[in-house]
């Protein structure tokens, strides 16, 4: 169940996806303003990209996979100018969403924390039978308040996940940060 939300307001942030992640010191120097930074997992592509109402989304799954038909995948949305969002607030909205489209449904709640100095929470969520893909779903969520923009990064397996999928999940999004090449508070390191 990849959860959107489109909102609307005005274009402004970068997503310092993959393909610059790995090219170190050449990526940094690249960075301006304020940065989403995050890994497209090995053995995944781009099976969605999408841009409007302020909001930027690109869902990637394994290669030989689509969005409709999908095994893993992680969703990356980017609200920008959304200053005013709250990330426990933000994740706790989803939980709602997601127990009405469950019937029994288990959320892990909202563990908050800080991202290189931002405000960020994350949530585990799982569904035992999900109505429209027949099958169960389990997703990791992480939400970063921002200086420019609001960032939302969640890892989902369609299935009941192995204790190892659960680590790896977590373990990306322990990866996923935010910088800014203005603030010395908000590093960009590689």
């Amino acid at each position: 169940m990849a959860i959107r939300f489109w909102s609307s307001v005005t274009r402004g942030a970068t997503i310092a996806f993959a393909s610059l992640l790995g090219l170190g010191a050449v990526a940094h120097a690249q960075l301006k303003n304020e940065n989403l930074l995050v890994g497209m997992p090995q053995g995944f592509k781009v099976a969605f990209n999408d841009s409007r109402n302020g909001m930027n989304m690109q869902e990637w799954v394994p290669v030989n996979e689509t969005v409709q038909n999908w095994t893993e995948m992680v969703t990356v949305q980017v609200f920008l100018n959304r200053k005013d969002l709250d990330p426990v607030q933000f994740l706790e909205t989803i939980e709602k969403r997601w127990a009405g489209a469950c019937r029994g449904s288990t959320v892990t709640p909202a563990a908050t924390g800080k991202t290189n100095g931002y405000a960020s929470a994350t949530m585990l969520l799982r569904c035992p039978l999900l109505a429209s893909s027949g099958k169960p779903e389990t997703t990791m969520m992480k939400a970063i308040k921002g200086n420019d923009s609001f960032y939302l990064v969640q890892r989902a397996v369609r299935g009941v996940p192995t204790s190892a999928q659960l680590e790896r999940t977590k373990q990306y999004l322990d990866g996923v940060s935010v910088c800014d090449t203005r603030r010395p508070a908000h590093p960009c390191k590689m």
